[in-house]
């Protein structure tokens, strides 16, 4: 299996003398789900911002190959004047769409929307599907299924570990037992 992610050594903090982390390390392969649990303020959003070079760590390294991301509110990680289906086409190639439409429940017509015209479960749905469409090697998914109810959820995640053959996901999630149901490590910071 192929090393996806590799971080080494990471420390990051928003203020020198009180750390978030310090000298965390962990890898990465394709087929794999590993989950980042803590308590809130805890620094797992943080985690995923350096992981994708939008904030640069204090100490260490992260190597990396390409990662789309899940945030956590679908509504601020559309536009919201835009219709969905540009959104995504400015980003990825629709080639799959009508199969990922399916998995996750979803007709193309909502992708025809403004995002505030989608319900939270919809539009974090669009969400997954863009990450999906995006053909990254790496998955950050921050609490990617909590609008969702337990059935879509449990479709949703089915769906995610499905395509591990091809990709390596980390997870952020409050949910224990998904973690323990899905993870194949569970990382606490």
């Amino acid at each position: 299996m192929s090393t996806l992610l590799e971080v080494k050594n990471l420390s990051f903090g928003y203020k020198k003398d009180f750390l978030l982390f310090d000298d965390l390390s962990f890898s990465l392969k394709k087929g794999e789900i590993k989950v980042i649990v803590g308590a809130s303020g805890a620094g797992k959003s943080t985690l995923f911002e350096l992981i994708l070079g939008n904030l640069k760590p204090l100490n260490g390294s992260i190597e990396r190959r390409r990662a789309s991301e899940v945030f956590q509110d679908p509504y601020s990680s559309f536009h919201p004047s835009y219709s969905l289906i540009n959104q995504i086409k400015d980003v990825a190639s629709v080639d799959n769409l009508k199969a990922y439409l399916s998995k996750l429940n979803l007709d193309y017509e909502l992708l025809l929307k403004l995002p505030h015209e989608l319900s939270g479960g919809q539009l974090q749905r669009a969400s997954i599907l863009r990450a999906m469409l995006m053909k990254s090697e790496i998955l950050l998914l921050d609490e990617p299924t909590s609008a969702l109810d337990n059935v879509i959820q449990l479709e949703v995640m089915k769906m995610l570990l499905d395509s591990l053959d091809e990709k390596g996901m980390l997870l952020i999630t409050h949910d224990l037992e998904l973690a323990k149901w899905c993870g194949d490590e569970i990382i606490e910071i």
